[in-house]
């Protein structure tokens, strides 16, 4: 899923007789934000093959990013600092858990699982937030809703392959499930930022409490914090860790955030947002091309079945926002 937060922003208006190559234009923007997304486990393993601890890979790629965006974020925050003071807490949290900790697990994972499957464990997060609300709200989820978590849970189950000849890691599991909680709360977060708040100041800010993060955890021995200048390997050819540094923070993380706020300004935030679903498919293609990884065919139909729930569940999720919205429009 899109490492940063969905803008929310409806769709530009466009003058008339525009309106289909915009479409068209956004749709382009949006699939390429997606295969830059997907790219994030791809350098991350270039890296850890050269040497580095995935600690060490989160900070650098989250304090590079954070260095990349300072200047735009400051210049979309003149004359709106006091944004700034009544949101820090939520930024602090959203730097921790949502950019942090859920960096941090989805790297711990791809070290021992493939790329493509650690993906796939972190996107039941959307599971993770129906259970949560359910619980939360002691209200149950329409039938649509339930339909998509138990297919996603199915297809987690096959994506483990637990009767198969795969060989999967369960601290790599454990650590994939980590991320889909980290993403979780990075939606739970996302959603109470006050919506003035630019988006890219979030993510500028996230993105600086995350690297700091980083470096405290490894700065006190809890996670090994470890740095080399060794290679890589890309598509059989030896690569040196810069090039994979570079990928991750300017192609996986700066390129990706930057295309995400223009498909969203162009499609709105619903079909952005679908579209960015693409990213597992993205991720498992640029891991068989760079990597030579490929999931078995029973981990494909596992993820399969957890993108049709995730795809069922987002839209029983905007069908009952629709209604609400009209239930709530003043009657003539």
């Amino acid at each position: 899923m899109s490492e940063l937060p969905d803008p929310g922003l409806p769709a530009a208006p466009h003058p008339a007789g525009t309106r289909l190559p915009s479409q068209s234009r956004g749709i382009w923007i949006a699939l390429a934000s997606s295969a830059a997304f997907g790219l994030s486990g791809s350098f991350a393993k270039g890296l850890f093959e050269a040497g580095w601890s995935p600690t060490a890979a989160v900070a650098a790629r989250m304090a590079g990013a954070a260095l990349v965006l300072a200047i735009p974020a400051l210049m979309a925050m003149r004359g709106r600092w006091v944004l700034l003071r009544t949101n820090w807490v939520s930024i602090a949290l959203f730097g921790l858990f949502g950019v942090g900790a859920c960096q941090l697990c989805y790297f711990l994972a791809v070290q021992r699982l493939d790329v493509g499957v650690a993906l796939l464990l972190e996107y039941l997060a959307p599971v993770l937030i129906v259970l949560v609300l359910w619980a939360k709200h002691q209200k149950r989820p329409s039938i649509a809703t339930i339909a998509g978590t138990l297919l996603s849970l199915a297809g987690l189950v096959a994506v483990l392959d637990l009767t198969g000849t795969t060989r999967i890691d369960p601290i790599g599991v454990l650590w994939g499930l980590g991320a889909a909680i980290g993403l979780t709360v990075y939606f739970f977060i996302s959603a109470r930022v006050d919506g003035a708040l630019p988006p890219i100041m979030l993510s500028a800010g996230g993105m600086a409490v995350g690297a700091v993060t980083m470096l405290a955890v490894g700065g006190l021995g809890i996670l090994p914090m470890q740095w080399a200048a060794g290679t890589g390997s890309f598509a059989g050819f030896e690569t040196p860790w810069w090039l994979a540094l570079t990928g991750l923070i300017l192609i996986a993380t700066v390129f990706s955030y930057t295309t995400g706020v223009m498909a969203a300004r162009e499609l709105g935030s619903k079909v952005a947002s679908f579209i960015s679903l693409t990213e597992v498919l993205f991720a498992v293609l640029w891991a068989w091309l760079l990597l030579a990884e490929l999931p078995g065919a029973v981990q494909l139909f596992g993820g399969l079945l957890i993108v049709c729930g995730v795809v069922l569940v987002r839209i029983d999720e905007l069908r009952t926002a629709k209604v609400a919205r009209i239930a709530k429009r003043p009657r003539r």
